[in-house]
């Protein structure tokens, strides 16, 4: 996928019950489900009717997903994340988790000044 600066390219929610909310979106939506391992249990990545890639993560609130909120996240690209953060804490926001790897990317979830929450992404 070309990611552009700006761009909203993934959505994930982390919740206590994620196998419930994985079959709720799965009957409501029509969504299929991959399990993707963490460990000692599975996330899942949530694939719409007729498609092959994942639009969505339903995620368990564990390990370094505890501390998030039960609430769709979304993730915007930035270009340079350790600016980014820079600029949510001069005005006003808040860094709720400091940048996180995944895979060869960077990420870290912040609350804007009027209170919304959203992860910040760096490919």
């Amino acid at each position: 996928m070309d990611l552009q600066i700006g761009q909203m390219p993934w959505r994930d929610i982390a919740v206590d019950d994620a196998d419930s909310l994985r079959d709720f979106y799965a009957a409501v939506v029509g969504w299929t489900w991959r399990g993707e391992s963490m460990g000692d249990y599975e996330d899942y990545s949530m694939i719409p009717p007729g498609g092959t890639d994942p639009v969505a993560g339903i995620c368990h609130r564990r390990g370094p997903n505890a501390q998030l909120p039960a609430q769709w996240l979304v993730y915007i690209v930035v270009e340079d994340l350790d600016a980014s953060l820079a600029e949510v804490r001069r005005l006003g926001g808040t860094v709720l988790e400091e940048p996180r790897t995944m895979g060869s990317s960077r990420f870290a979830c912040i609350q804007d000044p009027a209170g919304a929450v959203c992860a910040l992404y760096q490919p």
